[in-house]
């Protein structure tokens, strides 16, 4: 039942009420009436005047005729109001009942609180909401007394903040309204109350029950919370590095599987819950904490830090590994550790610290000055002759400004050099040094500058070579040749042809001697690039007629250049090797078709020797990285055509069980068998007598070695001295079926015909560009240049299309050489056979290369493979025609 309050404004009268108002107020009147005719009755009796007391009659008669007609008015006008508060009463009492059944058919709380905060209306939906508060449910009872005892009552479910609190936050939620207040019930019910004022300045308050909604979100914020679990436990067994978070109890929280394979944790420890002082018994463990005379966990470093604090430290397993462990600080008081396996690292970084110390002791070996000077003018790097040389030890040295180093006078005779190496342009050049700098009077420097994949110049490679004694024997040279002069002149003819065969002669040991220097002083990618221009200008020459004199010096000269070509090939090689920076790409692949090219490719220079060269058919397939093993079996081959003499050399294979030896057979002088260790040592050498004035470096063998060692293959060598020698390597057999080889370019003469080809050369170096016009040209062939993409179209569209294209696969800008074949492809509208050259021996270039369909010659360039390989290309595209 809804109750009025009664504070409520006073009704209006009602219609019993004014009838009987009125009919007091007319019995009043007649009191009156009778008054006034007594009066007039005694006066008339006591004056006698009847005329007067008759008019007065009159008067009154005539008064109360006009009363009496004014209240029968009155009472007609409170008929009619009456009928109309009979209506309005009917209307508000039917008006009352609807609103009753309206607010009690809701599905809400509702709850009516007058201007004063109190009570004036409530529904059972909102009786039911505070069981037991019947009594206080009332019209008149304030709002906050009856939130107060639901409260004291244990209705409302108790709040975070105290009860005090929520009650403080619920009143002014309640005397504002606006934003819903959510209000939660001790028996599990959520209600959302939605208040507004009336115009009378009371509060409308209707209460939702939200309890599904609540349910559902806590539902879904457990389902996302157990996914979020799932998938932070999959994080962490995905993760290389062990993890285990400890909560502030220091007890066992989450881990990972790295954690107990890394640690070797036992499966009675791996529980959530496990106390951190049962982990104690693992020696990883140990290392970080320990248990004092108190029986108290503390860390073992420090007695007063947290466990948590944070730390980083280096473990050493039992087996050798070496594990990184840090340790934080967690929000809620625990702390977490991870575990990383830094072996690799730790052992790469040994590499490297090796491999510096090697490159040291090549470069201290060198009877040279060897620096590398930074933009600054700063010695980075000195060999130990820089020591010896200024009497100062290397720290003193290195670190320093070349200036101070030097000291003004040897810095000022330098200093143009350095600022042309700095701009990006070497320079070789003669220094009279002051007498008594280590003895040392004329000095040949060699700048070259270090040239960044972006352009830029961090600094330059010096090389500073002791000249004295050569220039002391110019001198003497130069002092003989005027005695003899003097002495004899009808000789002044003769002698002077032999001084400038000699000076030619000279010249050409201080060029070789240069070209030895910058290979010294670089030892880069750079100098791949004059390599190649020098070797491809010999090769010219080569082909023309030459006096024999000259002839055998041209041999020489490329002889030479091969020399340093393998030289720089092999220092490179083991730098990569000893540093690990190249990768072991192992993969199925049948022998037959390496053992055919590495053959094939130098069958020519067998032949030319006199040597048979061979190799027995063999089907089976290995599991090995073939680029690496082809190098390995080129350098057994290589060294077999070297001290061979005559005979022959046999490349096959031999097996044994599941593996086979692949390996090289010749019929050299042989080696003793205590040297068969020493000639894989560096720069080791054995004096084998030979006819050949080719000499290996010493490092074929010793790169062998380190490859084989990468590749975890075993090395066989087998040597009896008179006889020949055996060098293997044995290798993993599989029986997977390797993917076919791609098709070998079938080995042409050296007398294959290129007369009339028109061959576009595309190179942005003019120096190998006239060296290729020069080789080309002297092969027949017509030569067209260009040095981009763009001046290599304008040549076809002005010349016609080339039977062939030769481009340098980097050009200036970042241009490559495959854009501009492309584009004159597109220009000539239909296929060019092209061969692309560079110094770049990466596999990933060589994949791109062969993608497209091209050939790939790499720097410096072997002219012999170059005619081969375009006598093939052209002959192949003459028998398609």
């Amino acid at each position: 039942m809804i109750s009025p309050a009664p504070s409520s404004p006073p009704l209006p009268e009602t219609a019993d009420q004014t009838i009987a108002r009125l009919e007091r107020e007319n019995a009043k009147l007649r009191k009156i009436n009778k008054v006034l005719m007594n009066r007039v009755e005694r006066s008339m009796d006591f004056q006698g005047n009847a005329f007067s007391l008759f008019q007065t009659a009159i008067v009154l008669e005539s008064k109360v005729r006009e009363r009496t007609g004014e209240l029968q008015q009155a009472l007609a006008d409170l008929e009619a109001t009456n009928h109309a508060l009979h209506l309005a009463k009917e209307e508000e009492e039917q008006a009352k009942k609807l609103l009753s059944e309206a607010i009690e058919s809701i599905n809400e709380g509702f709850v009516l609180c007058d201007a004063h905060d109190r009570l004036a209306l409530t529904n059972s939906k909102y009786r039911e909401l505070l069981p037991g508060m019947e009594q206080w449910m009332v019209p008149g009872t304030p709002f906050v007394e009856l939130v107060r005892r639901a409260m004291r009552a244990g209705i409302i479910a108790d709040p975070d903040n105290g009860p005090e609190s929520w009650l403080q936050r619920r009143m002014a939620s309640h005397s504002l309204p606006g934003e819903p207040f959510v209000i939660q019930f001790r028996n599990g019910q959520w209600v959302q109350v939605s208040e507004r004022r009336t115009r009378d300045g009371g509060i409308v308050s209707l209460y939702t029950d939200i309890t599904e909604i609540k349910l559902s979100e806590r539902r879904r914020r457990e389902r996302e919370l157990a996914q979020k679990s799932i998938l932070l436990q999959a994080t962490l067994d995905n993760l290389s590095q062990g993890v285990a978070v400890f909560d502030s109890t220091n007890r066992l929280v989450t881990w990972n599987q790295p954690f107990l394979h890394m640690l070797g944790v036992p499966g009675t420890l791996a529980w959530a819950g496990t106390s951190l002082r049962q982990f104690l018994i693992l020696a990883a463990m140990q290392a970080q904490f320990q248990v004092d005379s108190l029986g108290t966990l503390r860390l073992q470093d420090d007695d007063h830090r947290p466990l948590g604090a944070p730390a980083c430290l280096e473990y050493t397993t039992g087996d050798g590994r070496i594990l990184e462990i840090r340790r934080n600080h967690m929000p809620d008081g625990g702390f977490i550790t991870t575990y990383t396996d830094i072996t690799e690292r730790k052992q790469s970084e040994e590499a490297l610290r090796d491999s510096e110390r090697r490159m040291r002791l090549v470069t201290d070996a060198i009877p040279a000055l060897i620096a590398y000077v930074d933009k600054e003018c700063i010695y980075r790097f000195t060999n130990r002759v820089y020591e010896e040389w200024f009497r100062r030890p290397l720290d003193e040295i290195n670190g320093r400004p070349m200036r101070d180093v030097l000291g003004a006078e040897l810095y000022d005779l330098r200093a143009n050099y350095v600022e042309l190496a700095l701009a990006g342009e070497g320079s070789v050049f003669e220094m009279t040094m002051p007498m008594g700098q280590a003895g040392v009077q004329y000095a040949l420097a060699t700048y070259v500058p270090h040239i960044a994949a972006d352009g830029s110049v961090p600094g330059f490679f010096a090389l500073i070579q002791d000249i004295t004694e050569r220039r002391k024997a110019d001198e003497q040279l130069r002092e003989a040749k005027e005695s003899l002069e003097r002495r004899v002149e009808e000789r002044t003819a003769e002698l002077s042809t032999a001084n400038l065969e000699l000076a030619a002669a000279k010249g050409e040991a201080d060029l070789a001697n240069v070209s030895k220097t910058r290979f010294l002083a670089a030892a880069s990618h750079d100098l791949l690039q004059p390599l190649n221009a020098a070797r491809v200008f010999i090769a010219a020459l080569s082909e023309r007629r030459l006096a024999p004199r000259n002839a055998s010096l041209v041999k020489s000269s490329l002889a030479a250049l091969d020399s340093v070509d393998e030289l720089l090939t092999a220092l490179l090689d083991i730098s990569k090797l000893d540093a690990g920076v190249l990768t072991v790409e192992e993969k199925d692949f049948g022998l037959a078709s390496l053992m055919d090219s590495m053959v094939n490719e130098h069958l020519m220079l067998a032949r030319s020797r006199g040597l048979d060269l061979r190799s027995v058919p063999c089907s089976l397939t290995v599991h090995s990285d073939p680029r690496l093993l082809a190098r390995i079996l080129r350098n057994f081959i290589s060294n077999a055509l070297r001290y061979t003499q005559s005979g022959r050399i046999v490349v096959g294979c031999r097996r044994l069980g599941n593996t086979v030896m692949l390996g090289v057979w010749d019929t050299g002088h042989g080696i003793a068998e205590d040297k068969l260790d020493e000639i894989f040592e560096e720069f080791r050498r054995l004096n084998t007598p030979s006819d050949r004035a080719e000499k290996g470096m010493g490092l074929g063998l010793a790169i062998v070695k380190r490859i084989a060692r990468m590749l975890g293959h075993p090395l066989v060598v087998k040597s009896t001295p008179g006889k020949g020698s055996l060098f293997g390597i044995v290798l993993p057999t599989t029986q997977a079926t390797p993917l076919p080889p791609p098709p070998p370019v079938p080995a042409c003469g050296q007398n294959a015909s290129l007369q009339g080809a028109r061959i576009l050369v595309v190179e942005n170096e003019i120096a190998i560009q006239d060296a290729m016009r020069a080789l080309l040209e002297g092969w027949g062939c017509t030569v067209l240049a260009a040095l981009c993409e763009a001046d290599a179209v304008a040549v076809v569209r002005l010349h016609g299309p080339p039977d062939a294209i030769l481009a340098d696969y980097h050009l200036d800008d970042d241009a490559v050489g495959l854009d501009a074949i492309v584009a004159v492809q597109q220009a000539c509208d239909h296929p060019i056979p092209a061969v692309v050259i560079t110094a770049n021996h990466s596999p990933d270039l060589l994949a791109e290369i062969r993608e497209v369909g091209y050939h790939l010659l790499n720097k410096p360039l072997r002219p012999a493979r170059l005619r081969s390989l375009l006598a093939h290309m052209l002959g192949q595209r003459g028998g398609t025609d």
